[in-house]
C-alpha cells in the first residue's frame, strides 16, 4: 500500500499512480465489451454474456468479471436455485463508464472505413532503408 501514498492526487502521468492500473484494466478489449454490453442496465447471466460477446472464452470472461467485481464496476448476484443462477450487472460506479464506453465503441464502428484506409496506405509505404524511399521524396 505504500505506493498509493506516492500519488495522493492520483495523477495518471505519475509512474507509481494506482490509477494507471485502472486505465490498464479499462484498456482491455473484453472489459470494454463487457461494460458496453452491461450498460443497457439489465442483469445478464454468464452464458448470455458469453453468447453476446463473440470470441471470449469461458475462462477469460470469468477472470474479467472477477476483476471488474473487485474494482467495484460489476456486481454479481447469485440466486438460490438448483443449479445456482448467477447474474451480472454494472454497479453505480460501473454505470458511470457506460456512456463513455458506448461512445468509444460507436466511434470505432463509425470510423473503421477511415482506419482501414489509413492502414492500407501505411502498409504500402516502402520499408525504412529501402531504395524506393528516395523515389518518394
Amino acid at each position: 500500500m505504500a505506493h498509493y501514498r506516492e500519488c495522493p492526487a492520483y495523477d495518471v502521468f505519475a509512474p507509481n499512480c494506482p490509477a494507471r492500473l485502472v486505465l490498464d484494466r479499462l484498456a482491455d478489449k473484453w472489459v470494454l465489451l463487457l461494460i458496453d454490453r452491461l450498460s443497457a442496465g439489465e442483469r445478464v447471466r454468464f452464458n448470455q454474456l458469453r453468447r453476446d460477446i463473440a470470441g471470449v472464452s469461458q475462462k477469460v470472461l470469468s477472470q474479467t468479471l472477477k476483476k471488474l467485481e473487485r474494482d467495484g464496476l460489476v456486481e454479481r448476484q447469485v440466486h438460490p436455485t438448483v443449479p445456482p443462477t448467477v447474474e451480472y450487472a454494472l454497479t453505480e460506479l460501473g454505470a458511470t463508464l457506460g456512456g463513455t464506453v458506448e461512445q468509444l465503441a460507436h466511434w470505432a464502428e463509425s470510423n473503421m472505413p477511415a482506419i482501414v484506409q489509413a492502414r492500407q496506405r501505411y502498409d504500402k509505404r516502402p520499408a525504412p532503408g529501402s531504395p524506393y524511399n528516395a523515389l518518394s521524396l
